[in-house]
């Protein structure tokens, strides 16, 4: 009988500096506390062996934070742990998030060496004074120079982050920002807009940053769309685009609602019946692994995956990909009509085209996706 199939995400909150707009759990590391927050991990890790035992992991992600600000003797350790604690299949897809300022040929090669085959460079976008703004370490140039090293150390899945909405932005500068890394060719692009995040620098400057209106914002993400499409790229999933073969396997089970176990602070999962995260406390969640008490206490949120709960889930991240909820599939998972349920609230995005429908789906169209986040809140009982 084949194994379940379960995620694993791992989260290093440590980076060079923090960019202005990041509201992620991320610092620069203190003395001694890289060590010691990896040698918690693994201990986490561990703890789970035994409970995963039954499922085999087919993706895993390391994010950040800048997981690549790690050496690689850390790396190389981090995901040896991996593949000593749990089942990972052959093949699996393995990626780790990079800082295009904090990777070299050396690294690239060991990460390779180690079994990961993915990596995903946050980039931004093709202007150096847009990185400035955004408080980015790193040059147009230098991100050129990483993905070309990533190629040449044997990577074959590249994704690239590239954001719009950003200061100083226009929608000329966004079009070569999407030219010059069309021009690189990677298998994966994802497209986010800017959110100014309340705690952020950002948040403080808002009503002085020289930020592009919310109508050149639209036309770009119509632009990315268009361009990206043009190019080969499948638009998959609200930000996210990729050639034949390429959508993000750890982040389709996020959108198809499947298990995964994170590791780390502010890691989410969802294993067991439950949704939970740890704590953003690094000291905390440290403590806790290196002398156990109580799990509870480094968990900022537990939530018990009741019918309702799971069926609102559905549909909220089902609806963030262009495949849509598939009606058939639903009423087997539900045991009810989809269009008869949404049907009526649904209405008025139909006509306005917002959203299509037919015997087998029902889906966003792409001006509905820009503004899904709405939509959904209208017709979902959260």
């Amino acid at each position: 009988m084949e194994k379940e199939k379960l995620g694993i995400y791992i989260h290093i909150p440590f980076c060079k500096s923090k960019c202005g707009y990041c509201d992620f759990c991320s610092h620069t590391p203190k003395k001694g506390e890289t060590e010691r927050y990896l040698n918690a991990l693994m201990l986490n890790m561990q703890d789970f062996s035994s409970s995963a035992k039954g499922y085999s992991v087919d993706t895993v992600y390391i994010g950040g934070g800048t997981p690549t600000l790690l050496s690689k003797k850390h790396l190389k350790d981090l995901v040896d742990c991996v593949f000593t604690t749990f089942n990972v299949e052959k093949g699996a897809e393995i990626t780790i998030e990079a800082n295009p300022g904090t990777v070299d040929k050396s690294t690239l090669r060991a990460l390779v060496s180690a079994g990961v085959n993915r990596i995903s460079f946050g980039f931004q976008s093709a202007s150096d004074k847009e990185l400035r703004a955004l408080g980015r370490i790193h040059t147009v140039q230098e991100f050129a120079d990483s993905f070309k090293a990533a190629r040449s150390a044997g990577f074959k899945n590249i994704n690239v982050d590239l954001m719009y909405g950003i200061p100083h932005q226009t929608e000329d500068s966004f079009a070569k920002t999407l030219e010059f890394v069309k021009s690189l060719s990677p298998e994966h692009i994802s497209v986010y807009g800017l959110k100014i995040e309340e705690g952020t620098p950002f948040y403080e400057a808002q009503d002085s940053l020289p930020l592009p209106d919310e109508e050149s914002e639209y036309r770009m993400y119509r632009t990315a769309h268009r361009m990206l499409d043009a190019a080969g790229y499948e638009h998959y999933e609200i930000s996210n685009y990729a050639r034949r073969g390429f959508r993000s396997k750890h982040n389709m089970r996020y959108w198809k609602d499947e298990k995964y176990l994170g590791f780390g602070v502010a890691a989410h999962s969802y294993f067991g019946g439950q949704r939970y995260a740890y704590t953003d406390d690094i000291e905390a969640y440290i403590r806790e692994m290196e002398h156990p008490s109580s799990i509870s206490d480094i968990l900022s949120e537990c939530t018990d995956i009741d019918v309702f709960t799971k069926e609102t889930e559905y549909v909220m991240l089902r609806m963030r990909l262009f495949d849509g909820v598939d009606l058939m599939e639903y009423r087997r998972e539900f045991g009810e009509d989809f269009m008869r349920k949404y049907g009526a609230k649904l209405e008025r995005y139909i006509n306005g085209g917002f959203v299509t429908a037919n015997s087998t789906k029902c889906a966003f169209s792409l001006k509905g996706m820009y503004v899904s986040n709405y939509i959904l809140s209208e017709i979902l009982d959260f």
